[in-house]
């Protein structure tokens, strides 16, 4: 008896992720007649994270639907902004540390882990805090664990922010976070952040904010006009208050432009 033959058409934005021959539109397809049409989706290369909805025939079906012979199947990407039943909070692996810092500047919540601890462990903090899991492995993004995923589609930080804010649209609420560690940042005195200052900083600085939970001490310094510049462009572009100089102290580290540890340079 012949497998079942369905014919697929997949959405422009999942091109990525399919072979060149599926790119051109509707193609055939023959099944095993008992693997659901996610997996079949997923066994093509795509993500189910990236995948809005399956129309069978112009109606939609879920990832479980198990498709039979001459069905019309169309893949769709996901809508933007994609809905979220709260604030998106996220957890991003080891390879996208400067896209975490960015989203911690915006006050956005994201979990970071370096080092890498393993898929597994990956997906399974996903799913007990409810986080959205952003990585550019596709491996990773299938695990049946996760709570939610992303794929990351660049490799630039710039497009790789634009694409999240663009994606779920967290609330900004820059200058609030710590860059380091995600907790929230708090006004304090230079007294109280005097051990973790340099003579020059202490000489040139007054306004001062600290991590509450990791004691990291943040001030207006050399980067805060490029790192006001990310902020500002975000605001624009995606909503928010940039909160410039009024009083709260931001987020970002020193090490380099893009902030790789040591001591906190800028004030929201």
């Amino acid at each position: 008896m012949d497998r079942p033959q369905i014919w697929l058409d997949f959405a422009p934005e999942l091109h990525l992720f399919v072979s060149a021959p599926r790119r051109a539109g509707r193609t055939a397809l023959r099944t095993d007649g008992c693997s659901s049409l996610g997996h079949v989706v997923e066994s093509l290369g795509v993500p189910l994270t990236e995948v809005g909805a399956l129309l069978v025939n112009g109606l939609a079906v879920p990832d479980t639907h198990v498709p039979a012979d001459g069905e019309e199947i169309a893949v769709l990407a996901v809508v933007r902004p994609q809905p979220s039943p709260g604030p998106p909070r996220f957890l991003l692996d080891v390879h996208l540390g400067t896209l975490a810092r960015r989203l911690r500047l915006l006050g956005v919540d994201a979990a970071y882990e370096n080092p890498d601890i393993g898929d597994a462990a990956l997906a399974a903090r996903s799913a007990a805090e409810q986080r959205i899991m952003l990585s550019r492995d596709r491996g990773l993004l299938r695990r049946r664990e996760l709570w939610a995923g992303a794929y990351i589609y660049s490799h630039r930080p710039a497009e790789q922010l634009r694409d999240v804010l663009s994606r779920f649209a967290p609330p900004l609420a820059p200058w609030s976070r710590c860059t380091a560690c995600n907790g929230t940042l708090r006004q304090v005195t230079k007294t109280s952040v005097r051990e973790q200052l340099r003579d020059g900083t202490e000489r040139s600085y007054d306004a001062f904010a600290q991590c509450a939970d990791c004691g990291q001490a943040y001030w207006r310094g050399a980067h805060h006009a490029r790192l006001e510049e990310i902020v500002n462009e975000a605001v624009r572009d995606f909503g928010g208050v940039p909160r410039d100089g009024d009083g709260r102290q931001g987020a970002e580290d020193t090490e380099d432009a893009e902030g790789q540890g040591r001591l906190g340079v800028v004030s929201g």
